[in-house]
């Protein structure tokens, strides 16, 4: 898709190109509330994997950033056969725990923003779930990924 021409809310997004398929809509004709946090989810993996944050990394240190809250506003709705452009950025990270991420969905074929959303993560170790300091190489990745001018922890 031309995202050229998509007025993005912050520069150089990172994007997943998505068709809603039937399957996501619900009984109001729509992409489900719960296709959203999906597509959410798949573009934030997408984009921590292009950065090196691979799943083998996560194993390799034993360490995940874990979403503890995501805030989404539904602006308009989709529908079947939409194809979508899903930017995200990555907005804030403080160095040892916590980082923040930003979204815009948006319908090139008509310049629409759907839905913007913000979500928060913590670092986790993934055998106890419970809080753990960043290892270097996630604030490496982290810390140089991070986009000003987004909405921070």
């Amino acid at each position: 898709m031309q995202q050229h021409d998509i007025a993005w809310d912050l520069p150089a997004p990172f994007t997943i190109d998505i068709t809603v398929r039937a399957e996501d809509t619900d009984r109001l004709g729509h992409a489900n509330n719960v296709v959203y946090v999906r597509w959410l989810e798949d573009v934030s993996w997408a984009h921590i994997e292009s950065l090196g944050m691979t799943w083998d990394l996560h194993e390799k240190t034993g360490k995940a950033m874990a979403i503890t809250r995501t805030e989404i506003d539904y602006l308009a709705s989709a529908n079947t056969g939409d194809q979508l452009v899903l930017g995200t950025w990555l907005t804030d990270y403080d160095g040892r725990f916590r980082s923040a991420r930003q979204f815009q969905l948006v319908r090139p074929s008509d310049g629409k923003t759907l839905v913007r959303a913000v979500s928060t993560h913590a670092c986790v170790d993934m055998k106890s779930q419970r809080p753990a300091r960043a290892p270097k190489e996630f604030a490496e990745i982290l810390g140089s990924a991070v986009v000003a001018g987004g909405k921070g922890l």
